[in-house]
């Protein structure tokens, strides 16, 4: 699962940093209390980026990690609240999962921008005020320090005239 297309660049209000936030949304519950929110004209920031998977117990520490690294300022899990989800115990499971996640993640100073958050399909509201208060409390947090510098796809293609040998991935000859 890659989540270098739903990870950008912060984006800047005025003249201040705002944070990038990846929520994964769990497909029945959370995702469809965003699209409630959405549909209600419930406010809250832009700095959500929304990624849906089937069940909240489905995302993995790496992809947490991964996120971290790539730019994310934030992460946010949203799931079924406990006793509603549609395969019985992934949320239960997310929870544990979680847990353990942000005990590894506070050795490092990060487990503060990890949230797990429970969101039903009717719950709107709750979907904006939780993002609403998950991105003040990453401002207060600042920018991620551990995310790596975006390198633009200029600077990823491999210089032919520093190292003539790279053209030659295919084994053609470089003329």
């Amino acid at each position: 699962m890659s989540t270098e297309a739903v990870v950008a660049e912060p984006v800047q209000a005025g003249n201040g940093w705002e944070p990038n936030i990846l929520a994964f949304c769990c497909n029945w519950c959370s995702y469809a209390g965003a699209d409630l929110a959405g549909v209600s004209r419930f406010q809250y920031p832009s700095t959500v980026k929304i990624l849906r998977v089937m069940c909240s117990s489905r995302v993995e520490p790496a992809f947490i990690l991964k996120a971290l690294k790539d730019g994310a300022d934030g992460v946010l899990i949203a799931g079924c609240h406990i006793g509603d989800c549609h395969y019985i115990d992934g949320n239960k499971n997310a929870e544990v999962r979680i847990n353990n996640t942000k005990k590894a993640l506070a050795k490092i100073g990060l487990d503060k921008r990890l949230r797990l958050e429970w969101v039903s399909a009717s719950e709107g509201l709750r979907f904006s005020e939780v993002i609403r208060d998950f991105t003040e409390e990453i401002k207060k947090l600042g920018q991620n320090p551990v995310k790596k510098p975006l390198i633009n796809a200029d600077e990823r293609r491999l210089s032919t005239s520093v190292c003539p040998s790279a053209a030659n991935v295919q084994g053609s000859e470089v003329k």
